[in-house]
Formats: structure tokens, sequence, C-alpha cells
């Protein structure tokens, strides 16, 4: 039988034997490109190739993709685990062809892969076909049909419909008829019970009868008003699920049992004393984490941090999935995805280096947001707990409660019903997916994007950037426009056969400036984005005349800020692996012509010593003047060889660009100065932690960092003005703290005293209630006293009365308030204030809590007060 590293490999072989180049897997989460956050196919990372803006180095290519579908129209996110199918993080094994090759061989070779390499019995395979669409004005795929019929018989060739076999890449953009090579792995016995064939439970979701490879013929173009014009070089896509395919090339009927997850599967049972098998939920449960690690693990590797926006918030979602479901199923209630992590390395490492390679920082990170987030599991606890208290008599958990604790704390919506369940409620399930389905149209609307055609008027495909040699570029060519809502924002997209505009990409903005038409027009660039592998204009709006020749002008004193600080990042980047080790990485910049930030990794706060090391570092480096060295058309091997560093989560191409400023060399895009010295001095702002294992520092260069310095000479001269300019400010300010410090010792002994003396005036006015001492206060009492003094009566009585309760509800800052405290003979007997506390807290609209000697609560309604301690009083006394 073969192993899962095995069937990888034989896959890239076999396309290598047929003329493929393989190619390394693209990063999993994406980088300029508007319209996806992760790749989710193996063929994001060839996008630019088929929309025709970058001209492909190979015509035929193999890889194995590592992929993430948890959102937009791939939302498999909570169907994972439930089933035996379903992933997050998955690898898409892939075979594309760029004009050359087209269906015929397509499909022979995967035929001779799947039926003579894999040895999979011709007679369980199923091919499908596109039957044509009379909408489209499209044929039956009768080329396709005729390559399988060579292979199959005509009774395991299908005609699928628009739906399950026309692929495209979204509304607009190259698009195509599919056929999918679908298995019946079925036993013999099964299929003679059933009485069905295989043919009959193709795409009709049934679990034995799947797909396992799609092969995709582009041949057309859709445009925005819905026509098809056929394409003038046409290519081929194919992906090939690789855990489903282990799953049928070993011989099982779950992903789950093959080789890609029994590791994984054995280290969770290993570490939660259950065994997968056990029992439904516990199997559900090892499910999730044996999927859901693999999406995390990867992510972090790639450069995506936890977070709470975009692409971060996703991976938080996914990993507080998995904690809850351990927590919950298995009694996981220490951080464990972090001890994962080796056996995923142990998995995967051989096949993605860049998992080893980071293997502490990634455990680092999953841990630190495995302790926040069981924090805040148990918030979310108590939270359905006052949810239960709160619906007595309905019985009834609330649409929007559920919801509230699905999004904001992290539960899923079969945990609420579980916990409400084993307590006799149930969950308003409607209410909740209306609040849920309210969210996803807010996200819809709040991130769609529309997109017009392009108005085409020059032919031409690859733009060139002539920024690094000029800011002004003359005799340009307009090749296209369209307009692009986003966001509810309209905008005009320009491209240009040649640019000096640099469009942000790698964390450096894009420029702003002007183009300048023939005649004198001017249009103001108002910024400028790398998206996939096209520069594209923003505009103010479109020129009068496209088809004339343009002045391209960018902001050169912008530019040249940015460039400044673009470059000092490298000399940072450079300082930081002197001064602290040459573990730190970059892990992300945003650089812009106000300053800019910089991410890396380090795992302790840097000290006042090392950050004044770095800047002094630094500001030499800026002083000694290196003139910026570049080679622009290196290859890996080369840059490596100049001890450049290629970054994980970064994709480079054949061809990469080495920038060199004296010690400092690194593969870099972007624009730099002519020599360090041009970026003056350089201040740190800021040094903070933005995950466990990654630090950020935020700088300014040049003007930016002299105005901070002059700011702080004039602050300093202000401080010392308030000391009469006395020339020891330290000093001066020190003493000031120290006798403050002393002041306030003597106040806290003075509150004390008055909180004793209340305590003594408020037991003289205790009563007797149904056997219980009863301190009652309120405002017409007349005392002096304030919330903290009250507080600290309370918990002095607390400890030296026997059998005794107080109640308190007055105003404070025009706001009602209440208290109850226990004695501890009575808290020993059973009483519990935070909980009791609650009847009386709604009555003046508020809530509270505490111990179980001690409560307050806090609410909006004064009017309640007098309310409020009555039922105080009856609570305390136990009538």
């Amino acid at each position: 039988m073969l192993t899962s590293k095995e069937i990888r490999r034989k896959f890239l072989d076999f396309f290598a034997s047929k003329g493929h180049t393989i190619v390394p897997s693209a990063p999993m989460v994406v980088k300029n490109d508007p319209t996806l956050m992760f790749t989710n196919a193996g063929m994001n990372q060839f996008k630019d190739i088929f929309l025709g803006n970058k001209t492909a180095p190979y015509n035929r290519a193999t890889d194995s993709q590592k992929c993430l579908r948890v959102s937009g129209k791939h939302n498999d996110l909570e169907e994972v685990g439930h089933d035996t199918y379903h992933h997050t993080m998955f690898e898409m094994l892939g075979n594309w062809s760029f004009g050359d090759y087209f269906k015929k061989e397509a499909i022979d070779w995967a035929w001779e892969l799947l039926t003579e390499v894999y040895k999979i019995d011709k007679n369980i395979l199923y091919a499908t076909v596109f039957e044509g669409s009379a909408e489209d004005g499209t044929a039956m795929d009768q080329e396709a049909k005729d390559a399988w019929l060579q292979h199959l018989p005509e009774d395991h060739v299908i005609l699928g419909n628009k739906h399950d076999n026309f692929w495209e890449m979204g509304d607009t953009g190259p698009c195509g008829p599919s056929s999918e090579i679908h298995i019946d792995i079925r036993t013999a016995e099964e299929k003679a019970a059933s009485g069905i064939p295989g043919r009959d439970l193709v795409n009709q979701s049934d679990p034995h009868v799947i797909e396992i490879w799609n092969l995709v013929f582009m041949q057309f173009q859709r445009f925005a008003d819905g026509h098809l014009e056929p394409l003038p070089a046409k290519n081929i896509d194919t992906g090939m699920g690789f855990e489903r395919l282990c799953a049928v090339l070993q011989g099982k009927n779950s992903n789950y049992d093959s080789d890609v997850f029994t590791g994984m599967l054995a280290k969770i049972g290993e570490l939660s004393g259950h065994r997968y098998g056990e029992n439904h939920q516990t199997d559900v449960a090892m499910r999730v984490i044996a999927d859901h690690i693999r999406a995390i693990a990867f992510s972090i590797a790639d450069g995506q941090l936890p977070s709470n926006v975009k692409a971060g918030y996703v991976i938080r979602r996914i990993l507080r999935r998995a904690v809850r479901y351990g927590y919950t199923f298995l009694d996981l209630t220490e951080p464990f995805l972090c001890r994962l992590v080796p056996q995923l390395v142990s998995d995967m490492g051989e096949a993605y280096p860049e998992l080893p390679a980071q293997q502490k920082l990634i455990e680092s990170v999953i841990r630190e947001e495995e302790l926040a987030f069981l924090r805040t599991l148990d918030r979310g606890i108590r939270l359905l707990d006052d949810c239960i208290e709160s619906n007595k008599d309905s019985k009834l958990i609330p649409g929007a409660d559920a919801f509230r604790l699905y999004d904001t704390y992290g539960f899923p919506i079969d945990l609420t019903e579980l916990i409400a369940a084993e307590r006799g409620y149930t969950v308003d399930q409607e209410g909740f997916r209306k609040e849920l389905q309210q969210q996803k149209d807010r996200a819809r609307n709040a991130t769609a994007n529309t997109f017009g055609d392009w108005t085409v008027y020059n032919e031409g495909e690859d733009v060139v950037f002539t920024g690094y040699d000029t800011t002004e570029q003359k005799g340009v060519r307009l090749l296209k426009s369209r307009t692009v809502v986003q966001k509810n924002k309209e905008m005009l997209q320009l491209v240009f056969d040649r640019t000096p505009f640099y469009g942000e990409m790698g964390g450096e903005i894009g420029d702003t400036g002007i183009i300048t038409a023939a005649d004198g027009e001017q249009v103001r660039i108002l910024g400028s984005i790398k998206e996939n592998e096209l520069t594209v204009h923003i505009a103010e709006r479109l020129p009068q005349d496209c088809t004339g020749l343009f002045t391209l002008s960018v902001d050169a004193a912008r530019r040249q800020k940015i460039a400044n600080n673009h470059s000092c990042t490298h000399l940072m980047h450079r300082a930081l692996r002197e001064i602290l080790g040459t573990h730190v990485e970059q892990k992300g910049s945003y650089v812009s012509d106000k300053g800019f930030r910089f991410d890396f990794s380090h795992f302790e706060k840097l000290s006042d010593e090392q950050v004044t090391a770095v800047e002094k570092r630094v500001n030499e480096l800026i002083r000694s003047n290196f003139p910026l060295v570049e080679k622009r058309d290196a290859t890996l091997e080369e840059a490596r060889g100049m001890g450049a560093m290629a970054l994980f989560g970064e994709k480079y191409g054949d061809r990469v660009r080495v920038v060199t400023f004296g010690p400092s060399v690194e593969l870099c895009g972007g624009c730099h100065t002519s020599a360090t010295g041009n970026i003056g001095l350089f201040k740190i702002v800021g040094e903070s932690a933005i995950a466990a294992g990654i630090r950020r520092i935020e700088a300014v260069t040049g003007e930016d960092a002299e105005a901070l310095v002059n700011g702080m000479q004039d602050l300093l001269k202000t401080a010392r003005s308030f000391f009469n300019n006395v020339p020891d400010l330290a000093g001066a300010i020190r003493k000031m703290i120290d006798d403050n410090a002393t002041f306030k010792k003597q106040a806290e002994e003075f509150a004390k005293a008055k909180a004793v003396q209340l305590a003594r005036s408020l037991t003289d006015k205790a009563q007797e209630i149904n056997g219980i001492k009863l301190i009652k206060v309120n405002p017409s009492m007349g005392l002096d006293f304030d919330p903290t003094m009250l507080r600290n009566a309370a918990l002095a009585l607390q400890k030296e009365l026997k059998n005794t309760a107080m109640v308190a509800a007055y105003e404070a800052a025009g706001k009602p308030q209440l208290l109850l405290m226990y004695s501890d003979d009575l808290v020993a007997a059973g009483r519990h204030a935070g909980k009791e506390i609650g009847a009386a807290a709604r009555l003046i609209q508020g809530g509270g809590g505490g111990q179980s000697g001690l409560a307050t609560a806090g609410g909006k309604d004064i009017a309640g007060l007098n309310d409020a301690l009555e039922m105080l009083v009856k609570t305390a006394s136990g009538q």
C-alpha cells in the first residue's frame, strides 16, 4: 500500500515525465489580490497567467498546493469534523497547460496515472462531460466525450449540467467546461444490496461515489454582460484532492482513516485519554482538531497571525473552534493545540520545510491564543448560565443570545444546544439563523466588489515598471480602463504599458501623482495598487482622449520619503539580527511617507538598552552612506549565495531582485533610496508585542524624526518650567512621587478609620428578622459614606460578626447601587451573595455579581431602589 508521501511524489514525478515543471506550493495566505484572502484552489498562483497579466515562464506545470476553504462560496467550516471528507486546509494536486496541450492529452494522462501508476480498477471509474447550455449558447463538449470513450464504456461517461461541469473563475474572466472523474468505492456487497449502478450515484452526494479529479478546459472569456467569447490561447487546469486520493488508494472510506491523519489522531488520543472510534462525539472533536491544527500552523508559517480582522479573524475562528471541541468533548482544559505541532512537523515537514523552520514560533503563537480563548470560554459559559437563569419560565434560549455566544465567545450552536439540553432547555434556532444571516449580509455588503469589463484602447499584456530608474515616464500608452465599486465606493482603474508608479505591495504603499496628455490635460492619480501582477492606477477621472500618448509623473518628494523609510527597514532588520540574534526574521511591515512599522520574530520585550542599541546601530549604518547596489535579475540560488534571506510566506518568481546596502542584503521588489545617507535621522517611536513571539517596532526618519526629537525637547522644557527650571528635573519628579505616595498612604489610613467608624454605627442599627441579624442601609439614614467606604465597612463586618447580613441601596454619581453581604458563617451554611443579588439588580435595570460573601450591583433606574432594597431584605432574611 502506498503511503501519502509516496502518492504525492508519484503524482509530481509522473507529470515531470510528461514535460511539466514542478513548481513549489504558493503561500496559503494570499497577498496583492483583492478577491482572495487565502489560496482556495491550485490554480490561484497561476491566475495572472490565465488573466493575461503575465507571460508563463513554462508551458506546463505541476504541483501540490496547500489550500484553505472556510469563507465565501467555499464555506465548509461548520461541516468539518461532522463528516469524513470536509477539510479547512487541504492539498490540491494539479497539472496545468498554458496554451500548450488541451483536452485529449489531459484526459489521456489522467487515465494513465490513475489506472497504470496508481492501479485503480478501471471498472469503478466514471467521467462527466459538459452537456452544453442553451443560456450561454454552448454545445455539448464532444471533444472531451470522444476522448473519454477511448478509455471508458459509454455508460460510464455521463453528461453534466452547467452547475456541475462548467468552471468559472468569477463573475467575469476565463472559464470553460470541465470533466470530473468519479470513483465508486462501495464494496461488492454494498453494490449488490443497493442494486443502484454507480453512474446513477454520480454527483448525488453519496459518500461512497465521489469525485476525485476535476479537469477544467479553459476556452472562453466571460464578460460582465454575461456573454462568452473564445480565448485566443486555451489552457488546462486540473485539481485532485490529495486527502481524498490517499483514502481511495489506501482502501479507506474516510479521509481521516488514511495515514495523512492517523498519526495526528493518535497524538490527540494520547493527550486526551480518548481513543478515535470510541464514540460519535469524541470522534467529531478529534477530527475537528486534526483538521484545524493544519490550517492554523500553515497560516502562521505563511505570516498570517490570528487577529480580529480579515484573514487573521478566520484563523482565530478556526483555532477557537478546535479549542472548544477539545474543551467540551475531550476534557482538554489546558493548551493542547501547541503540543500537536511536533506531530504535524513529523507528518508534513518534509514536503513543507516552512513548518520545521518556524516550529518554535508556531507553537508559541498557538499557545498564547489558546490561553486567551480558554479565559474567554469561561466567561461565555458564565454568560450562558445567566441566560438560562433569566429564561426559567420559557425554558428557551433566545436566538440573539445564542448568536452572541457564537459570535463573541466562539460557541458553536451545537455546543449551546448541548449545554441547554442538559438543563432541560431548547434554543431558538430560527432566531439564531436570522441573526447569523444578518451578520453575513452585513459582511457581504461591506466587502461587495463590482468589477466592470475592461475597455481596451491599445493591445498589450506585460506592463513594464520603470520606477526603479525614474519618477517620470514619457510616451506611455493607456492599455485599458474599468470602473470598480468597492465598499460602496466607485473608482476608476487605469493600466498603462509602462509606468514609474509603484503599486502598493509588500507592505510599501503605492505612489500618487499625475498623468499628462499630449494636449496638456492632467488627471490626478490618487493611488496605485498591485492587483495580481498588474500595476493599477486609481484615477480621479478618465482622460478625454484615451488613445494618445501620456506622460506619467510620480510625486517625487513623497516617493523619496517612502524609499528612505523602506531602505531603513532593511537597515533595522540587519541591526536587530546583529543585536538580538539571527533568529530574528521579518514577519510583516508597513512603509509610508510618514514612517514605518516592522514586525519580527522575537520572544521577549526589548529592553531599553536594546532599543537604544538598535537606534544607535541603524544611525551608524545611515551615516556610513552605503550606496544602493542592486541585482535585478538574479536566480534564487544566486541571491542566497550573496547572503540574501528568503522569507517564508512570500512567493518568489524564477528571477528575483537583490538589494544591498553595505552589510544588509535582502530580496526586495520595493523602491529604495540611492544611498543610506539620504535617510537622515532614525528614531524608534514604539516597541510592542502583536502576538506570541512577534514584536513590532514603529519608527520615523528624516524630517519626521527631527520633529519628534524637537517635540521631546519642547516637552522637557515645559516640564522643567513646572519645577522652577530646577537643574535636576528627574530628582524633582522623584521627590514629588515620593511625597504623593506618603500623602496617599495617610489618606488610605484615614479612610480605613472612617470605614471602621461607619461599621460600628451600622452594627448599632442591626435588626433581627427570621433569626438573621440584618443591617439595612439606605440614603434616608443620613450617613456620610461613599461606595468604597461602605464596601470596606461591609468587609470588616463580614469577618467580625456572626449570623449577620447587610443590604444596601443608594445612589452614587447619579446611578443606583446595591450591596449584599453575608458573614462568614452564613457563607459556610450555603448563602451566596453573588448569585442572590441578581433578582434585586433587575429591579433597577442592572446587573451585578461578586463573591459568596460580598456582591455589588449597578443599574439605570433610580426609581427602583426602594423595591430593590425590599427584595434584598426578603432575600437576606429568607422571607
